[in-house]
């Protein structure tokens, strides 16, 4: 025979499991109708130590296949290399604004800029930036130049660049654009100066 005490006591685990059922079915309903957030994948700097200054960024357009020159004013730190790193990182965040007028992969980011002397820049990109790269050789050529571009312009001295993912050597970008070569700049200068229309911008 039961006792009272158990059936009290089996009572109250079913009033409480009933109640439980009810609250996670209240709590479902009101998550379903909270707007869902886009999420942000653009990477998270830390706040950059320095006055802000005019620079030049030279920006892709894949509509037209250029490079524009676009005033920016960000902050900088003093170092040569912290300088070009956050050169970099404020062009990357005009490619991942999501009116960019050149798509790069979401996360994509700048790991570091080695600058050596004389004159040789080293830009080591994250595996985020190539892994999801467009294929193509003008869409590849332009994020090349872009990069490159944008150092010498503002980082007097830099004569040769080359470029890294996550700190290895790889042939290509995403198939087209070489990645084993140092870029001399004055010869990419020289051909960016031509890039009002498509042309061939190679190391």
């Amino acid at each position: 025979m039961i006792s009272r005490q158990l059936l009290i006591a089996s009572a109250v685990l079913l009033i409480a499991v009933l109640g439980m059922s009810v609250y996670v079915w209240h709590m479902r309903r009101t998550a379903a109708r909270i707007p869902a957030v886009a999420k942000d994948t653009r990477p998270l700097a830390p706040p950059v130590a320095g006055p802000t200054e005019q620079v030049t960024l030279f920006v892709a357009y894949d509509d037209d296949g250029t490079l524009r020159a676009e005033g920016a004013q960000i902050p900088l730190p003093s170092g040569r290399q912290q300088r070009a790193e956050e050169l970099l990182r404020a062009l990357l965040t005009i490619y991942l604004d999501k009116n960019s007028p050149h798509v790069i992969p979401p996360g994509s980011d700048v790991r570091s800029v080695y600058l050596v002397d004389p004159g040789v820049a080293v830009i080591d990109l994250n595996s985020a930036f190539a892994d999801a790269h467009r294929s193509g050789v003008l869409v590849e050529e332009l994020t090349v130049a872009s990069l490159i571009h944008t150092v010498s312009a503002n980082i007097p001295g830099v004569v040769k660049v080359k470029i890294l993912v996550d700190g290895q050597q790889r042939d290509t970008l995403a198939g087209h654009a070489s990645l084993t070569n140092f870029y001399d700049v004055s010869a990419m200068n020289a051909l960016v100066a031509t890039l009002g229309t498509p042309s061939s911008v190679g190391p």
